[in-house]
């Protein structure tokens, strides 16, 4: 079963832009989104995606990413 971070990398074109959705899914939950986003910075150290913008906003625990653009490079 895919992950929605392997999903939206699965989903996206090589070179182009992609923002990690918010709406309409479980990445609605903003712990849901930060987990995804945690998880394509994984896949940028793994040389799969370029991380082009990051947007964190504070929260209980220390921040939260609650933006984040992406490309597929691989």
């Amino acid at each position: 079963m895919q992950t929605l971070a392997q999903r939206a990398y699965l989903d996206s074109e090589l070179g182009v832009p992609n923002e990690l959705p918010h709406a309409g899914s479980a990445l609605e939950n903003p712990f849901v989104f930060d987990a995804s986003a945690h998880e394509l910075k994984e896949m940028e150290r793994r040389g799969l995606v370029r991380i082009v913008d990051e947007h964190r906003t504070p929260a209980a625990t220390g921040s939260l990413i609650d933006r984040l653009r992406f490309m597929r490079v691989q």
